[in-house]
């Protein structure tokens, strides 16, 4: 069985490689990506790509993923960096690096957050589909940072209750290109799926609700970092939001984010870390609050701008 994903391509991944453009578009790996193309099942108007050739801003990207039934199947997965912030029972809050997906998924062949906890002799909780047991939450592949996870069936109900109530209280900081003005705000404005690309999503008028809070902590010559606290946790919320508002991410050239800047940043992600995570604990009902430092690719950028 297999299936078409179609790629709108936009003009921040115009100009790259076929190989390395549809692996940010898509999230998945630039091997398994190269292999698609090996097979013959990217194209553009029934043209077949190489993994060289280069991707034109405005067309549409044909791509044939082959699922199979052991796809989803959680794998145990070695991950540097991957830390276990807390653990009982009934919960574990890990810190996640970027470039390991929240979960198993079609066409995803890398390191996953399931995948690493099974290396580590950690089981979460049966309850929710297969490929998605006990992920109450979700994290981009290119964002880091702080999850929580259920371990045991009633820690799983309540904390997805949680989730849904918008008691879970969740700070990011993000690298934005420009000084976006005003220095702090909110955006209000629905977000939906983009009409073009199935990964993508933009501002739309018949989105879901969607409010992000946002605040500058330190200000450079072409960048900004910003504190920024979510009320709802739609997907890609603050990329979007922040695409719309004309400073993308830094590095997110998926939503129009500068390459030049992001090569000479060195960063192939965009710069999002979960910083802080506090919430109601399911069982015990205490709240208990959690925050990760900067990865040090992270640290790196900022580096660099304050150089």
């Amino acid at each position: 069985m297999s299936e078409v994903k179609l790629v709108f391509i936009p003009d921040g991944l115009a100009g790259l490689r076929v190989d390395a453009g549809l692996s940010k578009a898509l999230g998945m790996s630039r091997t398994a990506i190269a292999d698609l193309i090996d097979q013959g099942l990217v194209q553009v108007d029934s043209k077949k790509l190489g993994k060289s050739d280069r991707l034109v801003a405005g067309s549409q990207v044909e791509v044939t993923i082959e699922q199979k039934k052991d796809r989803l199947l959680i794998q145990a997965d070695e991950v540097p960096d991957f830390k276990v912030i807390f653990q009982d029972e009934h919960i574990i809050v890990i810190d996640k690096p970027a470039g390991v997906a929240a979960h198993p998924s079609v066409g995803w062949d890398g390191p996953t957050v399931p995948g690493a906890l099974l290396n580590l002799g950690i089981q979460l909780t049966t309850s929710g589909a297969q490929e998605r047991q006990g992920i109450v939450q979700r994290l981009d592949v290119g964002t880091s940072g702080l999850m929580v996870l259920a371990k045991s069936e009633l820690a799983y109900s309540r904390l997805k209750q949680s989730f849904r109530d918008r008691t879970v209280h969740k700070v990011y900081h993000a690298l934005v290109q420009g000084h976006p003005d005003p220095s702090s705000g909110t955006f209000d404005a629905p977000i939906g799926r983009h009409p073009k690309s199935e990964f993508k999503f933009q501002v739309h008028p018949d989105g879901k609700p969607s409010v992000t809070h946002y605040k500058t902590i330190e200000a450079f010559r072409a960048a900004s970092l910003l504190e920024i606290i979510l009320e709802t946790g739609r997907t890609h919320q603050i990329r979007v939001h922040f695409s719309a508002f004309r400073h993308p991410l830094v590095g997110d050239t998926m939503y129009g984010a500068d390459p030049t800047l992001a090569h000479k940043l060195g960063i192939e992600h965009q710069w999002l870390h979960a910083i802080r995570l506090s919430f109601e604990h399911p069982i015990t009902q205490e709240i208990v609050e959690f925050e990760s430092e900067y990865p040090l690719e992270l640290v790196k950028v900022l580096d660099l701008l304050r150089g």
